[in-house]
């Protein structure tokens, strides 16, 4: 059995579960309301707070889904009760974020800025301190619409091996290249 796809999912205080009969699961929460469809094999069953998810068979279909299945419900849950934060740093001299609202300005070392605009469920926050790295902050309560978000961004200037500029996730260890200079 699918390791992933048996544990329950415990549904936190203040977050309301709602499935209708073709499988869509709402879940609703402090921090807003996701909706997603999970495959009509699967049977979801609500007990004492707790969200199982069956799957029919031991096809190798119904294997895939079911541990799918529960990890998109999961996220969901999480993300309207704690919701979801990713940090990316600019390496790089001259590299600089700036949020105005909802569009993000970045100057990453090209001949023009780049201007993103986000969608509204993802709330940005820039830090530029004298002597580190500017960091961009995002928070959502959609997980896959942030990290949609966090790789459009990652995008524009992808880290290199060589000097390791680009925009890293915080934490992130870039495998680094010996130059030319090496060869000989």
């Amino acid at each position: 059995m699918s390791r992933i796809g048996k544990l329950p999912i415990t549904v936190p205080e203040g977050v309301e579960l709602n499935i209708s009969d073709d499988n869509v699961v709402t879940v609703k929460g402090k921090l807003g309301e996701l909706q997603q469809q999970i495959n009509k094999d699967m049977v979801l069953k609500v007990e004492d707070g707790k969200l199982t998810i069956v799957r029919p068979s031991d096809s190798k279909d119904h294997k895939a889904l079911h541990g799918l299945s529960r990890a998109l419900v999961n996220n969901m849950v999480i993300g309207v009760s704690e919701g979801y934060t990713i940090i990316q740093e600019l390496v790089g001299v001259g590299y600089k974020a700036n949020a105005k609202g909802q569009v993000l300005e970045l100057a990453l070392g090209y001949s023009h800025s780049i201007f993103l605009e986000l969608p509204q469920e993802v709330s940005i926050e820039t830090v530029t301190e004298r002597g580190k790295n500017p960091t961009i902050t995002l928070k959502s309560h959609d997980k896959q619409l942030i990290g949609q978000v966090a790789a459009k961004i990652r995008s524009f200037r992808k880290p290199e091996p060589y000097k390791g500029k680009g925009i890293l996730f915080q934490g992130e260890q870039i495998r680094r290249k010996a130059g030319k200079a090496a060869a000989e």
